[in-house]
């Protein structure tokens, strides 16, 4: 921590920069909470009275207490890298303007305050949401620190997003008497949509800090980088993406057939984010700023629409134009000699 700046800090300043690496900004990512929201009420949609707009309400809050809990370790935690950032230098904990022992007790308070208020939803809920700053531990604290192991920080890192989804899964079932499962292909789909979008976001931050010639500053900002290139990130992202298709084709084909008139939106809006990871300082290095982007924005939301009105609807003729036409073994009679 630079000490002149330290010395120098009011306390004005001290509680704007302790406000500012909670992230509150990052609150858009509970949107990912919403599948295991909508899923659920697809199929039992008497779910939705008071009750549970209560619970999701108090959801919402828990959710945003861990992941800020997480968000001030790593703030903390990433300082001395950050200052080699030409941007992330910028960040309060790299000013020295945080107040290291405060930063501790901020992060467990907020931890313990959403694990508290999760409670009062379900276990299931609590258990998820412990698990997700179980995860954040291991992304930022040394010796693990899977944010600097190349691939595993990318897996990590992305499988908030299924456990994001499980939040919202429990806190819809919580009233429910039997629990309901949610489907492992969902879940690995999700998983794989996050991993692509986070391997974007490496390849996009590695890219920028390359432009310059100076590989050794994009290795010592960040350790993964120093096996990472921007060629096996691409192909990466290649991998999650097809993996994300494969089992959201497997969920799809299994359970909502009708599904699939959205496939035409996700491919678009992949490749619009695809796109938008090569522009210089992109919007894919800071996901909160998406917003920016009306492209992307549009087909964000029309893609959610679609997939959303299409767990309530059915179509018997979609359904019959794929009903399996092989059969599962080739009969008796037919078989080779």
């Amino acid at each position: 921590m630079p000490d002149s700046a330290a010395k120098n800090v009011t306390l004005a300043q001290r509680l704007r920069a302790h406000l500012a690496i909670a992230r509150l900004d990052h609150s858009i990512k509970n949107l990912f909470v919403l599948p295991g929201v909508i899923v659920p009420l697809s199929v039992y949609p008497e779910l939705f009275n008071t009750a549970l707009v209560y619970k999701l309400a108090l959801a919402f809050v828990a959710i945003t207490l861990v992941a800020c809990s997480n968000y001030v370790i790593n703030e903390v935690l990433d300082a001395p890298y950050d200052r080699l950032h030409p941007i992330k230098k910028n960040r309060p904990a790299a000013l020295g303007l945080v107040s290291v022992p405060l930063a501790y007790v901020q992060w467990l308070l907020m931890m313990a305050a959403g694990l508290a208020i999760g409670l009062t939803i379900s276990r299931m809920f609590t258990l998820m949401a412990l698990i997700l700053w179980i995860m954040g531990c291991v992304y930022n604290f040394p010796p693990v620190r899977t944010k600097d192991v190349p691939y595993l920080d990318v897996l990590t890192e992305s499988v908030n997003n299924p456990l994001r989804m499980l939040l919202g899964w429990y806190a819809t079932v919580a009233l429910m008497p039997q629990p309901l499962v949610p489907p492992v292909s969902l879940l690995i789909a999700y998983w794989m949509i996050g991993c692509y979008f986070m391997a974007l976001k490496r390849f996009s931050e590695l890219s920028q800090l390359q432009r310059g010639g100076d590989h050794a500053l994009a290795g010592a900002y960040r350790a993964s980088f120093k096996r990472y290139t921007p060629e096996s990130l691409l192909v990466s992202v290649l991998f999650y993406a097809s993996s994300a298709m494969l089992f959201l084709g497997a969920f799809i084909i299994r359970y909502r057939i009708e599904l699939i008139i959205g496939f035409p939106f996700i491919a678009f809006t992949m490749a619009i984010y695809l796109k938008l990871a090569f522009k210089h300082e992109s919007a894919v290095q800071n996901p909160e700023k998406l917003y920016r982007e009306p492209l992307l924005m549009a087909s964000f939301i029309a893609t959610v629409i679609v997939m959303s009105l299409m767990l309530f609807i059915r179509l018997p003729r979609l359904e019959n134009l794929f009903v399996p036409t092989l059969p599962s073994s080739a009969p008796q009679s037919m078989r080779l000699p």
